[in-house]
């Protein structure tokens, strides 16, 4: 399946059906095990295809007949291949209710904690999120906030599922994704970029708009997001610099993880733009 230098549509004789062997393969990567031993992943959409094609590493897109009068540009997409598929094919490459008819395998973008926080001021860390449509959208959120990287720690959901590639909208390909499955090392590798590492815990954690008054969000920061049924257990709220609870003015009992999120790292983003930051290592002898 592997692409080659075209800078047209690459048309068969009839277009490729769900048993045609290349269709067969990339179905094939609806599977995690099947992801990780190929090195690739299926990108489905007119978004999330287009960011791929701009920011990513597309080996073959597949369009339907349908998709390709729809979108010209996708068909003429240069330097990759592109194979038109049966409705039923496209079908067969889909997790959704209403396939577009548009799938693309890319080069799976995941790499080690310490190459994704390379050069990155702000940082969230996933540990064992367990639900790809959460992940997805917290990837969207530190995308829009300016994040650098998400590091997916510990026994969390592949960052390449379908409905976490879909929930990002195509923010996958804009920020670096880390792997690294002992979360205590992913922590250390925050430090080791230059980062202070908060942990975002409702029931133990300062508040955070006292943590925003006293500048502490200025330096450089990993925010550590935990399972959305269990938290962050005590070893890692030890370990991060502070424990931080976003504060609930109202009736609701808590954030989703999404949401909580958005909020830390937006904090975080405000924080950078208003003051110089201060290395994280000079507010490590605060206490926790």
């Amino acid at each position: 399946m592997a692409g080659h230098p075209v800078n047209a549509l690459i048309q068969p004789d009839a277009p490729y059906t769900e048993r045609t062997p290349r269709v067969v393969a990339a179905r094939g990567l609806l599977r995690r095990r099947d992801r990780e031993r190929a090195g690739r992943f299926l990108v489905e959409g007119s978004q999330a295809v287009r960011e791929a094609l701009r920011y990513g590493s597309v080996l073959e897109l597949f369009l339907t007949e349908r998709a390709a009068t729809r979108h010209p540009e996708l068909r003429a997409a240069p330097g990759v291949q592109v194979s038109l598929i049966t409705e039923r094919a496209a079908a067969g490459l889909s997790e959704t209710a209403t396939p577009q008819g548009i799938v693309a395998v890319c080069a799976a973008l995941g790499q080690p904690a310490a190459d994704a926080l390379r050069g990155a001021r702000l940082a969230a860390v996933l540990v064992a999120v367990a639900d790809p449509g959460n992940a997805g959208t917290v990837i969207r959120v530190a995308d829009a906030a300016g994040a650098g990287a998400v590091l997916f720690a510990g026994d969390a959901v592949d960052p390449h599922n379908g409905k976490c590639v879909r929930a990002s909208t195509g923010s996958v390909f804009h920020v670096a994704l880390g792997v690294e499955p002992d979360p205590q090392r992913a922590i250390a590798e925050c430090r080791r970029a230059g980062l202070q590492v908060l942990a975002a815990d409702a029931g133990t954690g300062r508040d955070l708009d006292d943590v925003v008054d006293a500048g502490t969000l200025a330096a450089p920061t990993a925010w550590l997001f935990g399972n959305e049924a269990h938290g962050l257990d005590r070893e890692l709220l030890a370990a991060a610099d502070h424990a931080v609870a976003v504060p609930l003015h109202g009736r609701a009992e808590s954030l989703n993880l999404a949401a909580a999120a958005a909020v830390c790292l937006y904090a975080s983003a405000r924080a950078h733009r208003r003051r110089p930051a201060p290395r994280a290592d000079h507010l490590r002898s605060e206490p926790n």
